[in-house]
């Protein structure tokens, strides 16, 4: 017992044999699931460099936050983090990075108690930044001009917070410019990562005991475009022949991606999950084309026409996005009925949030925040309506159930996923976390089903 006390003492101690605190960093994540990719994987440099990762509601040398700027909302979020980190330790570093850093980047400078903004680039270097600022360097501003980035910056995980699913971003960049939209202007062109680093993280992902890989990244249809010989299609297939992973999952796609050709192939692929999320942003063809989408309303049917006529269980979710500028109520009830048609299994609705440098925020017939909120509550009705209709097709099924946590609240109870993303609790403690197991689900309860474990 000595021994090792003392060997923990030693680790900790400098060059003058004077012990010293390790240091600590903590992270506010905001936004996607890149977002969340990117923070774990920052994270992963500070680990590097011996800093150990507490929780943001602690006391921290170092604070990140990573920001979002799809809404309004998100960047008042953001604010509201960065104003309680400072709070929380007043003598803290407190970085600001991704997109609303890349975008709005003086104005995050402006805002009292953060030190540095990094954007969406160069997040490799953050340990340099940090130790800029601890010399007297501050109000850093490492933001860099991110439309002319040509290549994918490697931000590799060597730490795993989680043993059940990986979310692994393989594509960065949007060049579609939908009307509405920063995103282009916060992550630049459209870079893929290459395939052999992208297989190389998958088989360590699962050396590491993970079972479900989900592929994700800023406009991930796009993947390969820029690379030779090369497509999404190919990298699917190249990470399901990988031993020990059960499941792929896939991020959000366009319409467009979803051809015969494509249907085909993945649905001879048992571990590709039947979950496509399918942006689809209006369900009115005049609004999609203010909006400078790529796909009409007849291209959208014929896609899920597709899935649900060749992938059997198959769950098909998307976004929709109400008072976009202009929408009439004619519109808006188009939209809601062509939803409704296609029979989603979950909507997630947004209500238009303008965009300062967008076309969409100087377009006229803005619509006010009470109207949208009128929508948005229609909409949402919608959605739980079809998702507890599509729920209800699976009563007295036994389904593969990926079990990925202990219920909160609900003592004596573990949560997962079937294939399709359909949630599951069923009675079980943590001995049963990161495993795949056949589950009789026999009752929808709210937004999740009951099961029993076979």
């Amino acid at each position: 017992m000595e021994d090792n006390y003392n060997e923990i003492i030693d680790e900790n101690l400098n060059n003058d044999g004077i012990y010293r605190k390790k240091k600590t960093v903590s992270f506010h994540t905001l936004g996607c699931k890149v977002n969340q990719y990117e923070s774990e994987a920052v994270s992963s440099i500070f680990e590097k460099n011996g800093y150990e990762v507490v929780s943001f509601e602690q006391d921290s040398d170092v604070y990140i936050i990573n920001t979002c700027t799809v809404t309004n909302l998100s960047d008042r979020k953001s604010r509201q983090a960065i104003r309680k980190a400072k709070k929380t330790n007043p003598n803290s570093i407190v970085i600001v990075m991704g997109c609303y850093a890349q975008t709005s980047s003086e104005e995050v400078l402006k805002i009292p108690g953060v030190d540095m903004v990094i954007g969406t680039k160069d997040r490799s270097r953050i340990i340099e930044y940090v130790e800029r600022i601890e010399s007297g360097e501050c109000r850093i501003n490492a933001v860099d001009n991110i439309m002319v980035s040509g290549t994918f910056e490697e931000l590799k995980l060597s730490t795993y917070k989680e043993r059940t699913r990986a979310y692994l971003k393989i594509q960065e960049g949007c060049s579609q410019f939908c009307s509405y939209c920063i995103i282009p202007y916060a992550r630049g062109p459209i870079r893929s990562r290459k395939p052999d680093d992208i297989i190389e993280e998958v088989k360590h992902l699962a050396e590491s005991g993970f079972l479900e890989i989900v592929l994700t990244g800023i406009h991930l249809a796009s993947f390969g475009r820029e690379i030779k010989d090369t497509n999404l299609l190919d990298i699917i297939k190249k990470t399901h022949s990988i031993d020990g992973i059960k499941r792929i999952r896939l991020g959000s796609l366009e319409p467009t991606t979803i051809t015969e050709e494509f249907v085909d192939a993945v649905g001879r692929l048992p571990k590709l999950c039947p979950h496509f999320h399918l942006s689809l942003q209006s369900g009115c063809d005049k609004t999609l084309a203010e909006m400078n989408r790529k796909y009409r309303t007849d291209e959208y049917r014929k896609s899920v026409e597709l899935l649900k006529n060749n992938i059997p269980d198959v769950a098909i979710t998307t976004d929709l996005m109400v008072g976009f500028p202009g929408e009439t109520e004619e519109d808006f009830l188009m939209s809601r009925d062509f939803a409704e048609e296609i029979g989603f299994s979950k909507i997630h609705v947004f209500k238009y949030s303008p965009r300062k440098g967008t076309p969409a925020a100087v377009m006229k017939n803005q619509i006010g925040p009470e109207e949208k909120e009128r929508r948005s509550e229609i909409m949402l009705d919608l959605s739980d309506e079809l998702e507890k209709k599509y729920m209800e097709g699976f009563v007295g099924r036994n389904m593969e159930v990926l079990y990925e946590q202990e219920m909160q609240g609900k003592e004596g109870y573990i949560e997962g996923l079937t294939k399709n993303y359909i949630r599951v609790m069923a009675k079980g403690d943590s001995n049963l976390k990161g495993k795949l197991m056949e589950t009789k689900l026999y009752k929808v309860n709210g937004t999740l089903f009951e099961g029993n474990i076979i």
